[in-house]
């Protein structure tokens, strides 16, 4: 009898958008308090190319080759012992195993039953794909991290990205002002997301008008015109900096020390329960989510081009099966 197989999409080392190619492979099986889930859609999200190339979590991962991609949606096919959260047929949404082991850009994927959970009825796979890493790093970071209440003042840097218009809207939803930056373009959209006040980086300096801040929420980095260094001008007296990207330096961390306030870096943690809470927010009509373009699998060197390059107003997405 023939091993099961499956289309998946692989790396054999580090490089560009050109290393990723379609590959069959062996389709897995789950162990104990593992589910089987049939990928109907995969979230791309920065971490991917950056782990592509060799860096992100490409420590986690080790060597290629291996399947990238940590954003799943689909349902689940077969359930390993153990399992009675979930049942044959769920459609299921979640980020299985980050950052320790990938796997998002095939048509199937296992991982313990805990890290998924029933998807967004109002959203497609296409739409579910796209929240789960973004989602969870922004849910993680307002309500989990910074505990952001009624009162407090938010600034979201990058706030038209995949998380960045998640973070916008979960801070909303806990009673916070919201600041965000990005380009004038996006300005009418994120207004609608719920953003008080909006900063177009291109033609202002956000700490020339931005001031008593309680959390910044950094999704851009002291990488790129030192903004997370910046932005210890703008918080109040014991107020949070929480980078992303790369994580906060010891100069960061030492300088907020100095100015009283508090810097710190944030890496996503799989949730399934999170990821429930989430999907309420979304089922009522609280949260939206953003899908700028959906490319099929086969075309993921293509969608990593497009997703570098920047000014992605949400997410890009994979689809992987009907």
């Amino acid at each position: 009898m023939s091993t099961p197989t499956m289309r998946a999409i692989s790396q054999d080392r580090f490089g560009g958008p050109e290393v990723l190619r379609p590959v069959t492979v062996e389709r897995p099986v789950p162990l104990p308090t593992e589910v089987l889930v049939r990928v109907r859609a995969a979230g791309i999200n920065p971490v991917d190319w950056k782990t592509r190339a060799g860096s992100g979590v490409a420590g986690s991962l080790g060597e290629p080759p291996f399947v990238l991609g940590w954003d799943v949606s689909g349902v689940v096919e077969e359930v390993g012992f153990g399992v009675h959260t979930l049942e044959v047929g769920d459609e299921v949404y979640g980020m299985p195993w980050f950052p320790r082991q990938a796997g998002a850009y095939a048509e199937y994927v296992t991982a313990p039953a805990r890290q998924f959970t029933r998807k967004p009825r109002a959203l497609s796979h296409h739409e579910a794909a796209a929240v789960p890493l973004a989602g969870l790093t922004a849910w993680q970071m307002v309500a989990d991290v910074a505990h952001v209440t009624a009162g407090h003042r938010v600034l979201v840097h990058a706030a038209a990205g995949g998380v960045g218009h998640l973070a916008v809207q979960f801070a909303k939803h806990l009673g916070a002002h919201v600041i965000g930056t990005a380009r004038a373009e996006k300005h009418d959209w994120l207004s609608a997301l719920g953003a008080d006040e909006l900063v177009d980086y291109t033609k202002a300096r956000f700490e020339d008008v931005v001031h008593d801040v309680d959390v910044v929420i950094d999704l851009v980095g002291d990488g790129h015109d030192h903004t997370s260094t910046r932005s210890l001008d703008v918080l109040r007296p014991g107020g949070l900096l929480i980078e992303v990207p790369s994580g906060a330096s010891p100069e960061l961390v030492a300088r907020a020390q100095e100015r009283g306030v508090r810097a710190g870096s944030y890496l996503v943690e799989p949730d399934g329960h999170s990821l429930t809470r989430i999907a309420q927010l979304i089922d009522s009509g609280a949260v939206t989510v953003e899908v700028e373009d959906v490319f099929d699998l086969e075309k993921a060197a293509e969608a990593h081009r497009r997703g570098q390059e920047g000014r992605t107003r949400g997410k890009l997405v994979l689809h992987v099966a009907p």
